[in-house]
């Protein structure tokens, strides 16, 4: 293969033994439409199944294929970020390797790339196979992101896209931590448009996105471009402290210049407890804040490689600072 690379694609992949295949066959086909040289580069995200070892058996036979092998889970967006940092593309697009993300949408991109945009994004018109608890919380969450973030980050998006050579150069000289890739790639700014595409269901294999796993990278997103959360707790303890002072007045108005009394130990105790709650969620909303200002400081690698799978070289450990 030319050492000339015009597209990178980057595919993280964790336990996808199922669906790996079918990923690299329809991948393989739509790149090789384009006649122009392109590295599908695979980053195992410690896979504890056969996905490595598949992907490894493709390299020794594809100069096309390259495997980042993790030396252990380090998570979906520090794959994807570990991806940009090797890919040799004068454009990089990113994709899952569920085949949720249709491969064939790629050509889709990349002409609106070569008119001129620096990142094209897929939007999501419809989700398919999915329940309707899934598809409300997922609606839910890219509102309630763009609500309490200060940038814009489009709806129904998420991390499939190409990005141009200078948009990636720019994504791989952030070091934050806790890293929201879709939030970074709309703060670098650049030309951006947006494709249509119906998400498809899962070929096999479960989804690597639960709820869980939703709401901490809900949490990523928000902290890491936006101080409203610290503004709203902020806010709630002074409207709080208003409602308390004037409860207090009320109870001395009673006391001294009437002749009733405030009974029942029960509504003082649900007011403690309420008071006490609030306070609890702010103290757990600074400590989310400062929780990420201690990554930071530690300083370590985001990732660690063990090795570097192609067929020309193989190469050792390398780190991410």
């Amino acid at each position: 293969m030319s050492s000339i690379v015009k597209y990178s694609i980057v595919v993280p992949v964790y336990n996808e033994e199922e669906v790996i295949h079918e990923t690299y066959r329809r991948l393989t086909e739509v790149m090789r439409s384009t006649k122009e040289a392109y590295e599908l580069l695979f980053v195992n995200d410690g896979s504890k199944d056969r996905t490595a070892e598949i992907i490894k058996e493709y390299s020794e036979q594809d100069p096309a294929v390259v495997l980042l092998d993790f030396a252990r889970n380090f998570g979906h967006q520090i794959a994807i970020t570990a991806g940009m940092d090797y890919a040799r593309g004068e454009a990089v697009v990113v994709i899952d390797a569920d085949l949720q993300d249709p491969p064939e949408l790629i050509l889709e991109m990349i002409e609106k790339w070569k008119q001129g945009f620096d990142v094209v994004y897929a939007k999501r018109t419809k989700r398919k196979g999915e329940t309707y608890f899934k598809k409300q919380t997922a609606a839910m969450f890219y509102r309630f992101l763009r609500a309490m973030t200060d940038i814009d980050i489009p709806l129904d998006t998420g991390d499939f896209r190409l990005l141009d050579r200078k948009v990636c150069n720019q994504m791989n000289s952030i070091q934050e931590k806790n890293r929201f890739v879709r939030g970074l790639v709309s703060w670098v700014g650049f030309k951006q448009i947006a494709v249509e595409y119906e998400r498809d269901e899962r070929l096999a294999g479960e989804s690597k996105y639960p709820l869980k796993k939703m709401l901490k990278l809900s949490m990523d997103g928000i902290t890491s471009f936006s101080y409203k959360p610290l503004k709203l707790a902020s806010y709630a303890g002074v409207t709080l402290s208003g409602i308390g002072f004037i409860y207090l007045l009320v109870v001395m108005y009673l006391k001294l210049f009437t002749d009733s009394t405030i009974t029942g130990w029960s509504s003082l105790i649900v007011i403690q407890l309420f008071f006490s709650g609030i306070i609890l969620i702010i103290l757990g909303m600074i400590g989310e804040y400062i929780g990420r200002i201690y990554d930071e400081t530690k300083n370590r690698p985001l990732y660690i490689v063990r090795e570097k799978y192609q067929l020309e070289t193989r190469e050792e450990v390398s780190l991410r600072d």
